[in-house]
């Protein structure tokens, strides 16, 4: 029987990814003149808030006090415009009842920083079905390493190959490979398509609404 799930949070729990990719495309264009397509910024989102910088500048183009003050302005614009329709995923709510009924441990592996993973669960009042928490602070690399969810399935006390991840992304599926665990995919952000080279996949779901706990697990 699998024993955990670990859910990734944006576009995974909340689909919020538009919002974090607008934040993103107007400090990169407008404030630091990076002359992206909204195509690249999207396709740059994935790591810390660091790491993505990096990957754009180049490592030292920012003291890491500047890289830490664009990291948080970004979050404040993200949470700003996200606040009003901040919600979980349809049936996500129910599908966390029912899995903690049924005393499956949770987690929460991602690459969000803690003030927008409070932003989250806090604003949502979720926080109380999750047992664990890792978050971009918590890892020394980020996905597609594997670590956020080894770390989730230490602090579980749940081996990796029992531990189901709830991912949106690529590099997220990639990290729960790498770490020796099955994926269900959310289709908020990408399509089935993307994930084809993937041999983790176990379904794809658009939301959780037509979804029970019972139906990831397996014996």
């Amino acid at each position: 029987m699998t024993k955990a799930f670990i859910f990734d949070l944006n576009g995974t729990m909340i689909d919020d990814m538009q919002y974090h990719a607008e934040a993103w495309y107007h400090i990169l264009n407008n404030d630091l003149n990076a002359g992206l397509s909204w195509d690249e910024v999207k396709a740059e989102m994935y790591g810390k808030n660091d790491e993505l910088l990096v990957r754009i500048f180049g490592g030292d183009h920012f003291t890491k006090e500047k890289i830490k003050e664009l990291s948080i302005e970004k979050e404040r614009r993200y949470q700003k415009a996200y606040l009003p329709n901040l919600s979980l995923i349809n049936g996500l709510r129910e599908f966390l009842e029912k899995a903690k009924q049924q005393r499956i441990p949770m987690a929460i592996g991602s690459a969000a920083i803690p003030f927008n993973i409070d932003f989250v669960l806090d604003n949502l009042k979720i926080r109380h079905y999750f047992q664990a928490i890792v978050s971009a602070d918590d890892v020394t690399i980020s996905k597609p390493d594997p670590e956020t969810f080894t770390k989730c399935s230490e602090l579980l006390n749940v081996s990796a190959k029992d531990c189901i991840v709830f991912e949106d992304a690529p590099k997220g599926v990639e990290a729960a490979a790498n770490a020796g665990m099955e994926t269900v995919v959310l289709t908020t952000m990408h399509s089935q398509a993307e994930f084809k080279n993937f041999k983790n996949v176990i379904a794809f779901i658009k939301d959780y609404s037509a979804v029970g706990p019972g139906d990831f697990l397996r014996n």
